[in-house]
Order: C-alpha cells, then sequence, then structure tokens
C-alpha cells in the first residue's frame, strides 16, 4: 500500500478539497472523508493524536479541555511546522506556541466558563515523521457538570459528536481504556447507534500497562471478546507522570515496543500493537474510505454546483453602482410586490401554505370570526340594562308621574349602545391594518429587528439565563448562537402569540418582558412562556414596538365594571311596563344595527383599505419614491444581501475548483476489501457488567474471530469491462440507519 502512488495522493487529495471548500462546507452540505476521535474523558484520545505526530501540541488539563473539535491533517514533508486555517499564511514551528494558539482560539468562542462549541478549528501539520491522516479529536464524553457547565452537559457533547460521526463518510475511532468494562464503552454505544453494521468503526485499547495484575486484554485484541468488524488495534501512552516529566514522545514509543515485546500475552502480537501500527492501520482504512466514498462525493459536488448556476451567473454580472441597474430593479422590486401582494390578499398564488393561515385567509379570519365575536362579547348584561332604562325613564318625567313611554329614553340608550360600537370597530380596523402591513413583510421577506437578548426563565438546572442573537422577521422570531448567524438554536412562529410585561427581579436591573401563546400551547421545549431581557427600558420599548409590527399584541387587561349594588326593584307597575317597552325595543333596534355593521364594516374596509392599497402599491409606490428623490440611496445594496452575493459567488468558484481537483484524480488503484460482518449484539445500552479485567479465561467466540492485523494482500482494481464486471458483482454495502437515542434526564429546573 504505502508503495501505490494513487493511494498515498488519496489523502492529500481531500486535503486540497477541505482547502477548497473552506467556509462553504457547512453551507453546501458536504462532508469530506475523516476519522473521528471518540471516547470518554481521560481516555487517552489526546495522548494518541500527540503520539502519532510525535509532538506535544495538545491543550491539558483536569476536566473539559477539548472543547471545540479540532480537525488535525498530518501530512507527510521534509519539515516540520504547523498551520491553522485561521492564521493563514503564519507557520507554527514551535508546537508549544501550537498548543497556545489552540487554547486562545478555544478561549474566544467558548469563553473561560468549560462551556463547548461544535465550529471546529482546523490544524494542519507537515512532518517527516507522519503518514497523511486527517482526523478529528472530539471532546471527552462525560455525564456529571463540573464548574458552572449546564447541568446537560452530557446531552450537549453527545449532540457534537453526533453531528460527525452520523455523517456516512466519517470514520469512528472508538477509543477505550483497558482498565474500564470494554461492555459498557460509551464510544462504542455511540458508534453502535451510527453504525449498526460496524463498517466505519474501529477499537482502540489504551492503557494497558494499568491493568491489573494478572489480567490482560489478549482476548480483546484478537478480536475474539466482544468482536468488532473491524477488530482493535492496542496501544500504550505516555502516563500524567510522564507528561509532567516532559518525557519525549520518541522514548515513549519505543517503551511501548518494548512493553509489547516483553509481555507474554502480547508479544506473538507486537508487530500488529503499537501507535505506529494504528496509525498506518488508519493510513490504510481512511484512504480506501475515501477511494469508495468519491464517486458519490463527485456527484454530490455536481448537483450543488447545478443548484446555483442560475443565481451565480445572475450575480457574476451584477453591478452595484450602475444607475440604469438600480432603476430597472426598482421598478422590477414595485411590480414583484404589487403581484405577489394581490396574491398573497386574492389567494391564487401557486404556493399554498398549508401550515398557516396568511394573507387574505388571516383577513376573512377577521372579517367573519373575530369581528363578529367582539359585537357578541358587547351584549351588555341584562339587569344594568333595565336599570339604566328606569334611570333614563324616571329622569326625564321629572317630579311628575308619567302616563306614556317617553321617546327620549329610547334614543338615551341607543345612543349609548351604538357608541359602545366605535371601540371593536376601531379594534377591527387595526387589525385589518396589521396583517396588511404583515403581508407586505411577508412579500418583501423583510427582517424586521436584529439584537441580542436574554432568555431569563430558563432553569438553573437546563443550564440558567443565556443571552442570544435574535432576528425578528415578519412570521417568526429566531435566535442564534451569535452574531455570525451560523448555528440556529431555535424559530419560534409568531401565530397566536402575545407579549406581557415582566416585573424586574429583586437582583436584576434588566427589564424583561414574556411572549406567550393565546392557545396555552408551549413556545419553547416544555415552556408556555419565554421571557426576554434586555438592559434598558427604551431597548425593551424598541423590541415592543417591533413585536407589534410583526402582529405580536399586548395582552389587555381586562378590570370586571360589573355593579355589586343590590338588584333593582320595580315597585310602580306601570314603570315596569315602560321600561319592558323600551327593553323590547332596543333589543330589536340594536339587533338590526349589530346585523349592518356585520355586513358594512368588512366591506368598506375591503373598499377603503385593501383594494386602495393594492391601488397605492401598482400605481403610485414608484411615483412616491422617486418624489422623495432618494431612490439611489435606497437602491444601495444591503450588508445582508451583500454577504449572500459573496457567498453565493465563494460557494460556486469552490464547489468548480473541488470538481477539477477530483476531476484530475484517477480512481485505478489498489484497496483492501472491508472485513467480513461479526456480531456486534454484545454493544448495548443494557448490556449485563462484566467483572473488570476478566478478560484471560477462554470465552466462545461471537461470531467469525477477525484480526485486524492480518490485512489481505491489496488487490488492484482493473479498469476493463471484465474488472467493472468483477467489482459490481462484489456485495454493496447497506446504509446504516442512524437511531437517535434519548437525552439523559434533566431535574426540572423551572
Amino acid at each position: 500500500m504505502m508503495g501505490n502512488r494513487g493511494m498515498e495522493d488519496l489523502i492529500p487529495l481531500v486535503n486540497r478539497l477541505q482547502d477548497s471548500l473552506s467556509g462553504v462546507q457547512q453551507s453546501c452540505s458536504l462532508h469530506l472523508p475523516q476519522i473521528a476521535v471518540v471516547g470518554g474523558q481521560s481516555a487517552g484520545k489526546s495522548s494518541v493524536l500527540e503520539n502519532f505526530v510525535g509532538r506535544d501540541f495538545l491543550p491539558r488539563g483536569s476536566g473539559i479541555v477539548t472543547r471545540r473539535p479540532l480537525i488535525l491533517q498530518l501530512l507527510s514533508a521534509d519539515t516540520e511546522y504547523g498551520e491553522f486555517s485561521h492564521c493563514k499564511g503564519k507557520k507554527f514551528t514551535d508546537f508549544d506556541e501550537v498548543r497556545i494558539e489552540i487554547e486562545a482560539e478555544t478561549h474566544r468562542l467558548t469563553g473561560s466558563n468549560k462551556g463547548i462549541s461544535p465550529v471546529p478549528i482546523s490544524l494542519r501539520i507537515y512532518s517527516p515523521h507522519v503518514l497523511n491522516l486527517t482526523l478529528v479529536d472530539l471532546p471527552g464524553i462525560t455525564k456529571v457538570p463540573i464548574g458552572d457547565q449546564p447541568a446537560d452537559i452530557e446531552y450537549q457533547i453527545r449532540d457534537m459528536i453526533m453531528q460527525f460521526i452520523c455523517k456516512e463518510n466519517c470514520l469512528i475511532l472508538a477509543v477505550t481504556p483497558a482498565n474500564t468494562d470494554l461492555a459498557n464503552s460509551d464510544a462504542l454505544k455511540l458508534a453502535k447507534d451510527v453504525d449498526p453494521q460496524g463498517q466505519r468503526t474501529i477499537g482502540v485499547i489504551t492503557k494497558l500497562d494499568l491493568m491489573d495484575e494478572g489480567t490482560d486484554a489478549r482476548n480483546i485484541l484478537e478480536n475474539r471478546l466482544l468482536p468488532l468488524r473491524r477488530g482493535y488495534i492496542g496501544v500504550v501512552n505516555r502516563s500524567q507522570k510522564d507528561i509532567d516529566g516532559k518525557k519525549d514522545i520518541k522514548a515513549a514509543l519505543l517503551a511501548e515496543k518494548n512493553f509489547f515485546l516483553s509481555h507474554p500475552a502480547y508479544k506473538h502480537m507486537a508487530e500488529s500493537t503499537g501507535t505506529l501500527y494504528l496509525q498506518r492501520i488508519l493510513n490504510q482504512q481512511l484512504t480506501n474510505h475515501i477511494r469508495d466514498t468519491l464517486p458519490a462525493f463527485r456527484s454530490h459536488l455536481q448537483s450543488q454546483l447545478v443548484d446555483l448556476n442560475k443565481e451565480a451567473e445572475e450575480f457574476r454580472q451584477y453591478r452595484p453602482d450602475d444607475p440604469a441597474r438600480r432603476t430597472k430593479t426598482l421598478l422590477r422590486l414595485v411590480q414583484r410586490l404589487a403581484v405577489d401582494f394581490e396574491k398573497l390578499i386574492e389567494g391564487s398564488g401557486s404556493k399554498v401554505d398549508t401550515v398557516n393561515l396568511s394573507g387574505g385567509a388571516r383577513i376573512n379570519r377577521i372579517f367573519h370570526e373575530r369581528f363578529p365575536y367582539e359585537l357578541v362579547k358587547l351584549e351588555s348584561d341584562e339587569r344594568k340594562l333595565r336599570r339604566e332604562i328606569n334611570y333614563a325613564i324616571r329622569n326625564i318625567h321629572g317630579v311628575r308621574t308619567g302616563l306614556f313611554t317617553p321617546d327620549m329614553a329610547f334614543e338615551a340608550i341607543v345612543k349609548k349602545q351604538i357608541s359602545m360600537l366605535q371601540e371593536p370597530c376601531v379594534q377591527f380596523v387595526d387589525m385589518v391594518s396589521q396583517e396588511l402591513i404583515t403581508t407586505v413583510y411577508q412579500c418583501i421577506n423583510e427582517v424586521i429587528r436584529k439584537g441580542w437578548l436574554t432568555i431569563s426563565n430558563i432553569g438553573i438546572m437546563k443550564g440558567g439565563a443565556k443571552e442570544y442573537w435574535f432576528i425578528l422577521s415578519a412570521e417568526s422570531l429566531s435566535w442564534f448562537r451569535d452574531d455570525e448567524e451560523k448555528e440556529k438554536k431555535y424559530m419560534l412562529p409568531l401565530d397566536n402569540l402575545k407579549l406581557r410585561d415582566v416585573e424586574k427581579g429583586f437582583m436584576s436591573s434588566k427589564c424583561v418582558f414574556a411572549i406567550y401563546n393565546t392557545e396555552l400551547r408551549n413556545v419553547y421545549k416544555d415552556y408556555k412562556c419565554l421571557e426576554l431581557a434586555c438592559c434598558s427600558q427604551e431597548e425593551l420599548d424598541s423590541w415592543k414596538s417591533s413585536l407589534l409590527q410583526a402582529g405580536v399584541h399586548p395582552e389587555k387587561v381586562t378590570v370586571d365594571g360589573r355593579g355589586n349594588g343590590a338588584p333593582e326593584n320595580f315597585s310602580d307597575p306601570q314603570l315596569e311596563r315602560q321600561v319592558e317597552t323600551i327593553r323590547s325595543l332596543v333589543d330589536s333596534y340594536m339587533s338590526i344595527i349589530y346585523k349592518t355593521f356585520k355586513d358594512l364594516m368588512p366591506k368598506t374596509v375591503m373598499h377603503l383599505m385593501i383594494n386602495s392599497v393594492k391601488e397605492f402599491i401598482s400605481s403610485e409606490l414608484l411615483a412616491q419614491l422617486y418624489a422623495l428623490g432618494e431612490c439611489s440611496a435606497l437602491m444601495d445594496e444591503s450588508p445582508e444581501q451583500q454577504r449572500h452575493r459573496e457567498e453565493v459567488l465563494r460557494q460556486h468558484a469552490a464547489l468548480k475548483e473541488a470538481l477539477a481537483v477530483v476531476g484530475k484524480f484517477s480512481t485505478s488503484t489498489c484497496t483492501t476489501p472491508l472485513p467480513p460482518p461479526v456480531d456486534s449484539s454484545w454493544i448495548q445500552a443494557s448490556s449485563p457488567t462484566r467483572r473488570k479485567n476478566s478478560v484471560t479465561k477462554p470465552v466462545v467466540s461471537r461470531g467469525h474471530a477477525l484480526s485486524v492485523r492480518r490485512v489481505p494482500a491489496p488487490h488492484t482494481v482493473a479498469t476493463s469491462a471484465d474488472g467493472l464486471r468483477q467489482l459490481a458483482g462484489q456485495p454493496s454495502r447497506a446504509p446504516p440507519s442512524v437511531p437517535r437515542r434519548h437525552p439523559p434526564a434533566i431535574p426540572n429546573g423551572k
């Protein structure tokens, strides 16, 4: 394998692809082949990586030291130095400086509170002492939070690891110490979840020198006990005492070799154990894996490029300062706004929303549901109405006793009843007006507001109050980890949301408001409301105004205005008859008024508001914009649009470059077939606990016993027709399912 030139070029090929696609992999959903190193805290992951390089360059300490994924690219070269993707052009020849830079870059994004981030650090190391490899060092699996870590730290780390190992292009290096129970290995359990067939999992057993006296891991390393399809490789790393004493890694590798040569259980397999053998095997396995996945990766690149071609061609001919372009773009935008607005109002759009009501449907609901409901709520209390009629009649008669029912009493009561219709009618107009504004924003898909807010009602057991970058649009409220807007935490639709004020805490100086669902549904996870805090009252008012613009109205505090006085007793039969007569007349008259309002208000609003807005957008908006004399400033390219244009062009160029790199590579190389499957059903969450290190007793093999050290002789994949038929006859790998285990239970801290 080492003499096969085509195979040796495969890993540098992926590294060149990594350079070409740097910064666009996440947006293009491209996953390059690599090896993810998974294991518990203090399992020896970092020591294995340092042994590969032959240098001390990774941070050390207690607790979680690796708090961001480290993509480590090892490249064979004549000189020895390191390069970071975020420090392009700078070569690090002192590996102490490499460690300091990793710590500084980790601290820059995660702070000093032991928090973690899935955003990787990319480090490339050139050295004459390494084989070509691409590895990802992931945070160690932990179960108990330390310091001010969130209570769900295990779930966060597991989620981060899953983001890497669930990708089909990722090999999994499951690191487990020999002095722990292998059947309960967290690394192997995670690997089993995403790779049930064992096609991508390689086992590494560390700390063989720390096992109890009289025990050994021979049966495991020979793949006879708890077998894996790709088997296990044993290594011996430096102890903490060796690291503190600055023991040279070359001396440590020599000591490792002597350990395997002198140990009675391992000396017969000494040539197939140790760090150098592991490095060769990983180089071989990664190379084979790259070759197997390259055709599918090329097809994915081509499909992504086709999707971007049209938009990239438009942006390539784009000239931001061209006056003709500005005029043409403004006219096209206004015309598109008019068409989109009319489609949303009339319901004739080609895309039908099957999830939420929008545009004309929401206005129709206001016409036929909300407004009639507001009118029904105005029906007055019978006792109160009779008392008002009684007082009106008696006040009109004065000191005399009237013989006839006075008309003025009827007029006074009816006028009062009609005046009560003013509030629901004004509210009706406001609701329609707000829906029209929301529809316009929906047409232009504009972000209404961005800014930092703190979610203050998250329980301490679930991480406590956290600050996020919020983006409010006409349809949703989203928040991100930071203002780079790469890691979206949640998106909350604005339907049926209202906001209310929240009193300041005793020790808090922040202003707080809450968002809740009027249908009493959870707005975020298991929370009925979301309390958001900002630094000043001015900022609070600004956010409330923006939310109102997006259609989230403040709740109304209703006051019970019913009288608590004793019921009115009519001692005069004649007065009682007059009250009953007027009450009957008022009911009949007001029913006519209600029906008239229900019919006329929607028609009036439709004519004076909705049709007028449509006419204004299609006929007068462009003239009004030119009358302002600021069309040039209006058509300046926004920073968001500029970033989007540059991102599309960068993605397009990167995809073309990546396809060119892949196109120059010949796939007529040697490969090694995948070992046959073994029974790995022993890797289960509910596995019975085995006695620690009791691996020297004879155990019946579960499945085919395969030693990873006996690597079959490579065969050449022919490019002739017969060769292709022979390749096609090989069994294809079934894509493994990716089950998701439920996160660990978190105490309710609300």
